[in-house]
């Protein structure tokens, strides 16, 4: 299984499209929304809040770019000589799970780097360790999801979906704006949503407060929900292949 991560890991690197949303996009909108003061509150906390709000915006971006080239994998055959390896659908999934882990790692990396560089936004250690590790191990929902629409879906409606679901769950979780300036009945969706629970748990601890437990369990019942959507639709996606 370590060759088929490795190999993925390659093949992810030089995906346009994660330099595009999973690196480039997240930085600048980061640097717009601050330095032109379109982010709310006080310059320290529209830096802090939007930090992370971004750093989870470009995992999320980086999570489902992971799925979108599945669909192509699938009409090139490739689903089917894998599963003429000794690999489990389980395994499958796994490796393409540690794929997507590893690859939101560099779009973490640079909204933080650019929100203490640039922004000089300051954070004690722990903080700074727990806020990467919540954005980093917390993005797994989210490549399930990609992983079951790469599976579900022909090529480019795979991308379309993948891109569209992972631009409303940005904005209707909060990512771009708050969600306390949305309607109640919006705000009340909002919260409900795996990507809104996701970015509070990181909020929380970015602005000196414990992870909320509510949101744990949010993103635990997506988590199951999705593993339980990517496996489906691997599958059937074999079945079909």
């Amino acid at each position: 299984m370590l060759g088929y991560i490795r190999l993925e890991l390659i093949r992810t690197i030089r995906d346009g499209g994660y330099i595009i949303f999973g690196l480039v996009m997240p930085v600048v909108m980061y640097l717009v929304f601050t330095n032109l003061g379109l982010a709310p509150g006080d310059k320290h906390h529209a830096a802090i809040h939007t930090m992370v709000s971004m750093a989870a915006y470009g995992a999320l971006g980086a999570a489902f770019n992971n799925g979108s080239g599945i669909a192509e994998d699938r009409a090139a055959g490739w689903l089917r000589r894998l599963r003429l390896t000794p690999m489990t659908p389980a395994q499958v999934i796994t490796g393409k799970v540690v794929v997507g882990a590893v690859g939101v790692v560099p779009g973490i990396a640079a909204v933080l780097l650019t929100g203490a560089l640039v922004n000089h936004v300051t954070l004690a250690p722990g903080q700074w360790l727990a806020v990467v590790g919540l954005l980093w191990a917390g993005t797994i929902p989210f490549s399930l999801l990609g992983l079951g629409n790469g599976y579900r879906l022909t090529g480019q409606t795979a991308s379309m979906a993948n891109l569209a679901t992972m631009l409303t769950l940005s904005i209707v979780g909060g990512l771009w704006v708050p969600v306390n300036g949305f309607p109640s009945w919006l705000r009340a969706i909002a919260e409900w949503t795996p990507s809104n629970s996701y970015a509070a748990l990181s909020w929380h601890v970015a602005f000196g407060e414990g992870p909320g437990l509510r949101e744990v369990a949010v993103l635990a019942a997506w988590l199951l929900a999705f593993g339980l959507y990517a496996g489906y639709g691997y599958r059937r996606a074999g079945r079909t292949a």
